[in-house]
């Protein structure tokens, strides 16, 4: 009978405490992870943690691995390469809503098993979207199934997520055994990814609503009122101002904006320009109804009832640009007001309407609203612009901007190649066995920049630092929960509890708990904290640790059922509209199809 000591009650206050600061987001989960740090060595003589250990997450070859990883993904991504299938998606799927679903699925899957998930989907959104506005059909059938596909890939091989990286490490430490290899889950993953993708493919459609109308962006984001056409007279006070300063000077009160100005045929943007207003000039305005009207009294402007604003209006392949974006959770925006973010001074750009996670929509005002995490904002600027928020890393762009990575001739550059060599080799390197993971993928960064596949700025703005906090904090948490005699504590009790059930049974309830854990806090915590658990429940039944190791580590990338649960459902949240609910309702079933897949698989192909 394991005893309990003061240090187990600490470090147990101190994992409720994270995992309750997980849950509600009332501090970012990195600042979470490293408020953990302090905590764990300062309350050194209860928690046994010391420097050296606090700060081992830092060093850890799964730390190291990921940060290299964002690396090397991004080195791929900027080739384009990726992007270009988009016109092969096209031709096969030839406005056909179940084609375009199959190669979603089936494209998305085998790229994220070799490429960091998180940048896979932020590459095919944008193509996603574009080719269900093609297709006439809705974005909301189809983003969903992207980012369950991306993390089913994910399953394939060691690097395909973070998870899986903290679980080798994790399994290696508590058991003392080799980590996994690359290929070592494999078989397992195929079996899921094929019993995933045809839940994608039969099922998953019939549950998810339109929640999207395709091509109508301005619809969509309920702006069409919020928007009109106005002509300029010779008497009005307007002509001779510049159009991007009307709404920063006399008429900054109002809460208007103008778009753009039709002069001649000629559109230009209000933002990106320094052009003077002139007489017979149309300006299209975005505010309030009544305020637009007001605008026009006080400028001497004629309204045009008639002159509707639509997706075409402000969306102009030569020059002007109608983008959506997601804010992510790193981005560096998030906390700070529209308005003090500068988006109209920084970027010419233009918030036309602000789609909260929930589904409330924010059309006016925009000056006070603060950025949050999975925000959806809908904005007009200029092509150029909408590149270089694509590349910012504050925001991801979920509309389809147009890339300058192909050769004219339509092939891939040789810089394209040489990534893709670059990643082949490290993979390569891993699975013989030559180099360890981490050295492998720290090799590739450096071969990455050397070739010209990527800037070393680029190499370090790629990496998701707070992911790698995240990593650093939860690690040494798991520590002590071990070093205290927590986890000895939590297996007693499920032992006790498990003697009344099969085995399989019991390595089916830790894939079950993972997936819920992972759903609400996130998936490399719940591994951290479950996988010695689950590895100490094993060696006391006398059974297989390996199998359980599989168990939590495939049920912390099957958080289907939250948009907060993994980045790439909340990335997808707001370009598909969605609603909570919408997860749930595809997610659950899903994740209680893959738990009895990834039991079973595990018992058939190594026995438990």
């Amino acid at each position: 009978m394991v005893a309990v000591t003061s240090g187990m009650l600490v470090v147990f206050a101190l994992v409720v405490v994270t995992m309750a600061l997980f849950v509600t987001e009332a501090a970012p989960p990195d600042v979470t992870a490293i408020g953990v740090i302090v905590g764990l060595v300062v309350l050194e003589p209860w928690t046994r943690v010391d420097l050296q250990t606090g700060l081992s997450g830092f060093s850890s070859a799964a730390t190291i691995t990921i940060l290299s990883m964002y690396a090397l993904s991004e080195g791929v991504r900027q080739t384009g390469a990726i992007r270009v299938l988009g016109d092969a998606v096209a031709s096969f799927t030839n406005g056909s809503e179940s084609r375009l679903l199959a190669a979603v699925v089936g494209l998305t899957g085998p790229i994220a098993g070799v490429v960091n998930n998180t940048p896979v989907v932020a590459v095919f959104v944008p193509m996603v979207s574009d080719l269900a506005d093609q297709a006439n059909v809705s974005p909301s059938k189809l983003l969903i199934p992207l980012s369950y596909a991306s993390m089913l890939g994910g399953t394939l091989t060691l690097v395909g997520t973070a998870t899986n990286l903290v679980a080798s490490e994790a399994y290696a430490e508590a058991t003392g055994l080799p980590p996994f290899s690359m290929f070592t889950f494999t078989p397992l993953g195929a079996l899921v990814f094929v019993v995933g993708a045809g839940y994608l493919l039969a099922v998953a459609p019939r549950l998810l609503p339109e929640r999207i109308e395709p091509g109508n962006r301005t619809g969509n984001y309920g702006v069409e009122p919020f928007l009109a056409r106005v002509l300029v007279p010779a008497r009005s006070p307007l002509v001779g101002i510049p159009a991007g300063d009307v709404s920063d000077d006399t008429y900054r009160d109002l809460n208007v904006d103008i778009l753009d100005v039709l002069r001649g045929g000629e559109h230009f943007i209000a933002a990106d320009s320094d052009r003077e207003v002139a007489a017979r000039d149309i300006l299209t305005v975005r505010g309030d109804p009544a305020t637009i009207r007001r605008f026009c009294d006080l400028a001497d402007l004629r309204f045009l009832p008639r002159a509707s604003v639509t997706d075409a209006e402000l969306d102009r392949p030569d020059r002007v640009a109608l983008v959506e974006l997601v804010v992510p959770r790193e981005s560096g925006l998030v906390g700070e007001t529209i308005g003090g973010a500068r988006l109209r001074e920084r970027y010419d750009a233009t918030v036309l309407a602000v789609r909260r996670r929930g589904g409330d929509l924010i059309r006016e005002h925009f000056r006070d609203v603060d950025l949050r995490a999975g925000d959806s904002l809908l904005l007009q600027t200029t092509n150029e612009t909408a590149r270089y928020l694509r590349d910012s890393g504050d925001f991801v762009v979920t509309s389809e901007v147009a890339d300058e990575f192909i050769e004219d001739n339509g092939g891939l550059s040789p810089t394209a190649f040489r990534a893709f060599a670059v990643v082949a080799a490290v993979i390569g390197l891993a699975a013989l066995g030559v180099v360890p993971i981490a050295i492998a993928a720290l090799g590739g960064v450096a071969a990455m920049v050397s070739l010209g596949c990527l800037s070393a700025s680029d190499a370090y703005d790629a990496v998701s630092w707070n992911v790698i906090f995240l990593l650093a904090g939860v690690i040494p948490l798991g520590r002590a929960l071990q070093l205290t005699g927590g986890v000895a504590l939590i297996s007693e009790f499920v032992g006790v509890a498990a003697t009344y059930l099969p085995v399989i049974a019991v390595v089916a309830a830790f894939y079950l708990l993972t997936g819920l854990l992972a759903n609400v806090i996130t998936p490399v915590a719940s591994v951290v904290l479950l996988l010695p658990v689950a590895i100490d429940t094993a060696f006391g039944l006398g059974a297989d640790p390996f199998g359980f190791a599989l168990a939590v580590t495939f049920g912390g990338s099957t958080a289907f059922m939250t948009p907060i649960g993994y980045q790439t459902n909340l990335m997808v949240y707001g370009p598909g509209g969605y609603r909570f609910t919408d997860y749930l309702r595809v997610g659950a079933p899903l994740q209680l199809l893959l738990a009895v897949v990834t039991t079973a698989g595990i018992a058939l192909i190594w026995g438990v």
